[in-house]
């Protein structure tokens, strides 16, 4: 119970932020496949659905606590503007992998991953800081 003694549900945004760690695991060993069969003919490099596909299928509703708060449409929310590329270039041996493109991706995976870290160390210290009090 929270001091105005409303009852405090569980905390999801570890769960989330697991969820998304293993997702940001998967995504680098796929790049990592990727990169290992740069030279294998008729290779065709691949990718994961993006994660905001993966909570689209999760329905998580915002919580209203308050008469006052305000409800945003589903299109207000909406976050799958992401469209799956084609890789920039096909080899005439048929393999599909551009390294430039798979470091890219690998530099997505990394911005993520730390900004992930990020978001659970400050939730974290928050939790902890609010025990202490």
């Amino acid at each position: 119970m929270d001091q105005n003694g409303a009852v405090v549900g569980p905390l999801y945004l570890f769960e989330l932020a697991s969820s998304q760690a293993r997702y940001l695991e998967l995504r680098q060993q796929t790049i990592a496949t990727n990169v290992a069969n740069a030279n294998t003919p008729g290779f065709k490099a691949r990718d994961v659905e993006p994660f905001n596909k993966v909570l689209d299928t999760m329905p998580v509703r915002l919580a209203t606590t308050s008469p006052s708060h305000m409800q945003l449409s589903a299109a207000e929310t909406d976050t799958r503007a992401t469209a799956k590329k084609d890789s920039w270039e096909v080899v005439h041996s048929g393999n599909s992998v551009s390294l430039e493109q798979e470091m890219i991706k690998g530099n997505d995976v990394n911005r993520d991953y730390s900004m992930n870290a990020a978001v659970v160390r400050s939730f974290h210290r928050m939790l902890l800081s609010s025990a202490k009090t």
